[in-house]
């Protein structure tokens, strides 16, 4: 299901929610959102949960809120300030979009130290909280469009296309670099996972029976083949079908959705003109 998160709720809230509405054990999210961050949070029930891998690689994008003018420690509005400009008037509107365009292209991006990121078998943010400075490997990101919609000083406005894994608020930190004058996020919403969108969310209060979305549909990036129920009755028991129509054309390791009547059976990886399943959902 497609989520509208709220300000306010963790992503964690609404699995909780999702739990106890249809009461289910086994919920899921990918893409954790901050509490204080809206927008678009792909929930997966039962079995669907092992699905979550094939949406957590997709692109996405957010529409965000910088504050120029202050350092925090979480790089957003959580966060204590540790370092203020009182020169953020003299930062002209072409000085602003210049250093967003800037931002656009394959980089290596410092995490946040408030972040989940592994150092030392633990998470950034717990080492964040007891004070102590984290030397974070940077990671390689992509920015693949970065577009200002407003700029009222101190505040800018801008969307962004991220890949995965990117910190929009380490965006909003590097940019107060850039620019000599600090800065942070203040507001952030995801408006798209690949081709899913916030507008065809719902919001915890509408959660219901309806809201509960074909498996299918939430892979609509992933190539779909339609089995018969011979090679349906193979898959289900996790054995590879020929990739006939396509054999030869699909790329190396190309992930597979697997359809039986329309409905999502199991997920495949496509090597040497054969459908190799990899997570099944429906077994007989």
């Amino acid at each position: 299901m497609l989520v509208d998160k709220p300000a306010g709720m963790s992503s964690h809230d609404v699995v909780q929610v999702v739990r106890r509405k249809f009461s289910i054990r086994a919920v899921g999210h990918t893409g954790t959102l901050d509490p204080f961050a809206t927008g678009l949070l792909v929930v997966l029930l039962g079995r669907a949960t092992r699905l979550a891998r094939y949406l957590e690689a997709q692109p996405k994008r957010y529409v965000a809120t910088a504050r120029l003018g202050a350092q925090t420690t979480t790089d957003d509005l959580t966060g204590d300030v540790i370092k203020a400009s009182p020169t953020i008037g003299a930062v002209p509107d072409f000085r602003i979009t210049e250093e967003l365009s800037s931002f656009q292209g394959a980089q290596l991006q410092v995490p946040p130290q408030y972040s989940a990121k592994q150092v030392g078998g633990q998470r950034s943010y717990r080492k964040a909280r007891r004070g102590e400075v984290v030397d974070l490997t940077p990671v390689p990101v992509t920015i693949h469009s970065m577009e200002l919609l407003q700029y009222s000083p101190p505040d800018l406005t801008f969307r962004t296309v991220v890949s995965a894994g990117t910190y929009v608020r380490a965006m909003a930190r590097d940019l107060g670099e850039r620019l000599g004058v600090g800065a942070h996020l203040i507001a952030l919403r995801r408006e798209a996972i690949g081709s899913l969108l916030v507008e065809e969310a719902v919001t915890p209060e509408q959660l219901g029976p309806s809201a509960v979305l074909p498996a299918h549909t939430v892979l609509r990036h992933l190539p779909q083949v339609d089995l018969d129920e011979a090679a349906s009755i193979a898959v289900s028991h996790g054995r590879a079908v020929a990739d006939g129509r396509e054999a030869g054309k699909r790329g190396s390791s190309q992930a597979v959705a697997l359809l039986e009547g329309g409905e999502l059976i199991a997920i495949a990886r496509a090597e040497d003109g054969w459908l190799r399943p990899t997570v099944v959902l429906e077994t007989r």
